[in-house]
């Protein structure tokens, strides 16, 4: 028997099929080990020794590989194809060394880059050794990024307090939408014009021409400043007449784009679909993994984490046939285009994205995908045949004209398309608009060709500032500048989007405040490590790893002297230097100009302190220099209005009852509160669902918050009612002490008694999995009428009644146990549970005991007060003091 190692249950599952008897496949189901999220898993001063965790459920599935393993002939280890595959593929081997089970069990290691049964199956005749640079530059990276991400996140939570994290890729991601911003923020729009006209041929047939030259000089952009300047031009085209000076017609050719990178498809699926980067992913692996077709589970495209755009030759052949056969001889080329990656760092070992058999036309796909599946699939096919089809043929023509007695020319431009070749199939979507006149059909002219002039028309421009970065094109951005790989780039911007550094707006990212904050703290205190071309030298030196060509330790050595000398430094500095600096850097966007002259760092409220930036528990804000006489405060950036952000904000009044609805800030955060509309009544409150902003709050909002909890409806089965609320961990819905939590805060406002009663038998279901398997019933409690069951556990057979496990003893058959005997078990087991309740109270009640005592009689205190053994007693006081004070920080 020979057991074969992938990630998913999914790939196991196909690969079980393609192989047959005589394999057993086993899914690791992805990483089966990580580094403990806690200082001291990488420790430099032991050569950067990694320590190494594996969670319970990982455990679990290794000691089911280890079992399968011991009597085995053959472990084949058959991951993905990239780097991540191939540290998943070392781990699953060092832990199976240290289990001692492999003996004289041969270690094999295959790849494919595709889930078809020829690839499969080929791959398992070509066997090879764990590739040891790949795991050299996997732990590098790894190191790397847990080092930046320990080391660096402590410092900005003592310096700034309020942000979340620092990372290798991520701070880099976030400088690059902040630099955007801050080109924004800079921006000054400059108006400008330009001159159209309409023109007909001496035939009648139309088209229209740019002014371009006047009076023997080319125009600029920003040569026609004005209306005036612009009126004056029109009139004298106007008293003009035209001819044509020349006609210059030019054959042009426009090849196609190569196959898909995962950045190229990840940027067209995000122009084309509508897909975040991280959908584009999960959609593209599930296509990997393959669906079933005709009885068979087969993969649909090629391993999806690729920068090359090569293909294989089958591939370009089978390109070939179905161009020939769908398009017809005149799409496809006399030879099978050939292409290398221009992107920086491109690693070509893989094939680029294509389908794994291009005779699976989409529209045969369809019937087997859902909706996202079908639409990407079609995507890939589409870019995939398109590389390998006809060039497309156009006819660029340019007319010029000029006036008869007057120096004034004009230009006419346009391309026509004598053969479509890959656009019959494909054209690649476009980040921002593009100006170009291509597609202008032009009349045929000659020179000297007397020209009608109908109408003349000018308009007014203003330059625009660089546009936001929409998910393609920061992807883009990022690969051309080497930060970061491929695999990682959706969850670098899920993770900006996590920590509420940005937030998107219209597609785009948009720095919040705190991403901004935390951008300027890193370029001011290490500039370093936020430098474009630094973060891309690191890469490529990743590379150089990956490649055989650099030891990874000597990397890390290297990174670690400068960057702890770094972090040396940033500790020494007291917090009021981190924020002269951050108020002087920020100054421009936290304290915009009012355009009224006036100081826009005077404070509103007192009229003669100066606003600044403060810090406090909850992240940075703006407060008045006059504190604590003057309490003013509000975030970084002001209202539309002007409003104080510090959430004290009245929002309007409660159209049922007349009381004043208000925004609050909180020891928690921002809240909505409606007052109290008589004396003794307490105000009614609501939290703001989370990753939504003060700002965003208005009073139908308000209204629709303060309404929670309410009633959904009443459960069918058990008669209770079931309520909607908003608690510390988001939207949930509770029925008879069950909570279950809800995705989204709008379902709160609409969901109904059949989605709720789903939602709760999905919370039911999995806690009875989590619970384990129900060895016997033995009946309910006869005092609290819940059931008691016997239970498969973790640590062996319990006993469950409610919220109390009880322990079987070990010599115990669960079988046999009656429900007479599990009920003193389970009395012994709340009745240990009472008792820690009441010990965890007792320092507590001790003190309150002792007040009440002291309190009680005053004279008692002062006549043992001259005793020395009084004195004595202090100590004792404070300690017990001390002890209640950590219990209360405990509860």
């Amino acid at each position: 028997m020979d057991v074969v190692i992938v990630e998913s249950p999914a790939k196991a599952k196909t690969i079980n099929k393609y192989l047959g008897k005589g394999y057993k496949v086993l899914a690791s189901y992805g990483h089966v080990r990580d580094l403990p999220s806690k200082d001291g898993s990488v420790r430099p001063d032991e050569d950067f020794a990694m320590a190494w965790d594996v969670d319970a459920k990982s455990q679990k599935r290794l000691n089911e590989i280890a079992a399968a393993v011991k009597g085995a002939d053959r472990l084949i280890l058959a991951t993905d194809p990239d780097r991540e595959g191939e540290a998943i593929s070392w781990h699953v081997l060092e832990v199976l060394n240290k289990k001692k089970v492999l003996n004289d069990v041969e270690v094999q290691r295959v790849v494919f880059n595709a889930i078809t049964k020829k690839s499969v199956t080929e791959a398992m005749q070509n066997p090879r050794g764990l590739d040891r640079e790949l795991i050299d530059a996997y732990l590098a990276r790894r190191a790397l990024d847990y080092l930046v991400g320990f080391t660096l996140s402590p410092v900005l939570w003592r310096k700034l307090p309020g942000s979340r994290s620092a990372g290798r890729v991520q701070s880099v991601a976030l400088r690059l939408i902040c630099d955007r911003e801050l080109e924004i923020d800079a921006f000054k729009s400059q108006e400008y014009w330009t001159v159209e006209t309409d023109m007909k041929t001496a035939t009648g047939e139309p088209f229209v021409a740019r002014l371009v030259a006047l009076d023997g000089k080319k125009l600029g952009k920003f040569d026609i400043p004005n209306e005036k300047t612009a009126s004056e031009i029109v009139s004298r085209i106007k008293a003009s007449r035209f001819s044509v000076s020349s006609v210059e017609s030019k054959p042009a050719r426009r090849n196609p784009n190569p196959p898909f990178t995962t950045s190229t498809l990840q940027q067209e699926a995000s122009r084309k679909l509508g897909f975040s980067a991280s959908r584009t992913m999960q959609v593209a692996q599930r296509l990997y993994e393959g669906v079933e077709i005709d009885g068979e589970t087969t993969g649909l495209i090629t391993y999806m984490r690729t920068d090359g755009v090569q293909i294989a030759a089958e591939a370009v052949a089978q390109a070939r046939t179905v161009i020939n056969n769908e398009f017809g001889e005149a799409y496809l080329p006399d030879s099978p285009r050939l292409y290398t990656s221009k992107a920086k760092n491109a690693q070509e070992a893989h094939e680029a994205i294509r389908p794994t058999d291009l005779a699976r036309l989409p529209k045969h796909a369809a019937a087997h995908l859902d909706e996202d599946q079908r639409r990407l699939y079609e995507l890939i096919w589409n870019r995939t045949v398109a590389s390998q089809m006809e060039s497309v043929q156009l006819e660029r023509t340019t007319i010029e004209m000029e006036a008869d007695d007057a120096p004034i020319g004009l230009r006419a431009t346009g391309s026509v398309i004598v053969f479509d070749g890959f656009l019959r199939l494909y054209q690649e979507g476009r980040d921002e608009p593009d100006d170009t006149e291509e597609g202008n059909r032009l009349p045929k002219v000659a020179r000297g060709d007397r020209l009608g002039l109908d109408k003349v028309r000018p308009e007014q421009h203003f330059t625009e500032p660089p546009p936001r970065f929409t998910e393609a094109t920061l992807v883009k951005r990022m690969e051309e500048l080497g930060i970061g790989r491929p695999s990682t780039y959706a969850s670098t911007l899920q993770t900006l989007r996590d920590r509420d550094y940005v937030r998107m707006d219209q597609k785009r990212f948009v720095p919040q405040d705190k991403g901004r904050l935390v951008t300027a703290f890193l370029e001011n205190f290490f500039s370093r490590y936020v430098e474009y071309d630094f973060t891309a030298e690191l890469e490529e030196k990743l590379d150089k790893v990956s490649a055989g060509e650099l030891d990874w330790k000597d990397l890390l050595r290297e990174f670690w002297k400068d960057f702890t000398g770094n972090v040396a430094e940033a500790t020494e500095l007291r917090i009021t230097e981190v924020l002269d600096r951050l108020n002087e850097v920020l100054g421009p966007h936290v304290f915009p100009d009012r355009g009224d002259g006036s100081d826009p760092r005077n404070c509103p409220s007192c009229d003669n302190g100066r606003l600044s930036l403060k810090v406090g528990r909850f992240g940075a804000f703006v407060g008045c220099s006059n504190y604590p006489e003057c309490k003013f405060t509000r975030q970084l950036t002001a209202g539309a209005e002007g409003e104080e952000a510090s959430g004290d904000r009245v929002l309007g009044t409660d159209p049922e009852t007349g009381a004043e609805i208000s925004l609050k800030t909180g020891r928690f955060g921002p809240y909505v509160e409606r007052a109290p509309l008589s004396e003794g009544e307490k105000p009614k409150r609501s939290g703001l669902p989370a990753k939504t902003a003060a700002s965003d709050v208005d009073l139908d909002m308000a209204l629709r918050l303060l309404t929670l909890p309410r009633e959904v409806g009443i459960h069918p089965e058990t008669g209770k009612k079931i309520t909607a609320g908003l608690g510390r961990f988001g939207p949930f819905i509770l029925h008879d002490g069950t909570y279950a939590n809800l995705k989204d805060p709008e379902e709160l406002f609409d969901i109904g008694v059949n989605r709720a009663v789903a939602v709760l038998a999905e919370k039911v279901a999995r806690a009875e999995e989590r619970a384990g398997k129900v060895l016997k019933e033995l009946g309910d409690h006869p005092e609290t009428g819940k059931p008691v069951q016997i239970r498969e556990g973790k640590y062996g057979p319990y006993i469950k009644h409610g919220s109390t496990n009880a322990t079987l003893p070990k010599n115990v058959v669960p079988e046999d146990v009656t429900l007479e005997e599990a009920l003193p078990l389970i009395a012994e087991k709340e009745a240990k549970g009472g008792k820690k309740k009441a010990a965890e109270k007792k320092p507590a009640e001790k003190k309150t005991a002792a007040k009440k005592t002291t309190a009680k009689k005053p004279a008692a205190k002062k006549a043992t007060a001259k005793k020395p053994a009084a004195k004595k007693a202090a100590p004792k006081k404070a300690a017990t003091k001390k002890a209640s004070k950590a219990t209360e920080m405990a509860d």
